[in-house]
């Protein structure tokens, strides 16, 4: 599947209208950013250096977050364009495996690791 910027960008928002309302919150706190790919240093965040890495989580996660925590930056979810448009071959498929992704790096904001996202689909 291959779809412009502009595509991937009105399939990034049509897949967070469909993100549950409860984790709209958290959302308020983290921008959500596109990509064409993955550097090496994002890369490099993987257990399977084999898979397509399909977004990416950076943040203090909030388990880890103390009472001083405040001043920094806005955690950042960057969903990457090309491995999303290699594994999809429909538009469906592309907003559900971005709703998926997004979701999944919610998990990492919350403080679950990549087996316990796993085991509950994500």
């Amino acid at each position: 599947m291959r779809i412009s910027d502009d595509e991937f960008e009105h399939a990034i928002e049509e897949a967070l209208q469909r993100i549950p309302p409860r984790f709209h919150q958290a959302l308020n706190n983290i921008g959500i950013a596109m990509a064409d790919e993955s550097d090496d240093r994002e890369l490099a965040t993987m257990d399977d250096p084999d898979g397509e890495l399909l977004g990416l989580y950076e943040g203090i996660p909030l388990p880890q977050r103390s009472n001083d925590y405040g001043g920094v930056m806005p955690d950042i979810i960057t969903i990457f364009k090309g491995p999303h448009e290699r594994i999809c071959r429909t538009h469906e498929e592309l907003v559900d495996q971005i709703r998926k992704t997004v979701m999944h790096e919610i998990g990492h904001y919350f403080g679950f690791d990549d087996a316990t996202l796993h085991a509950h689909g994500y």
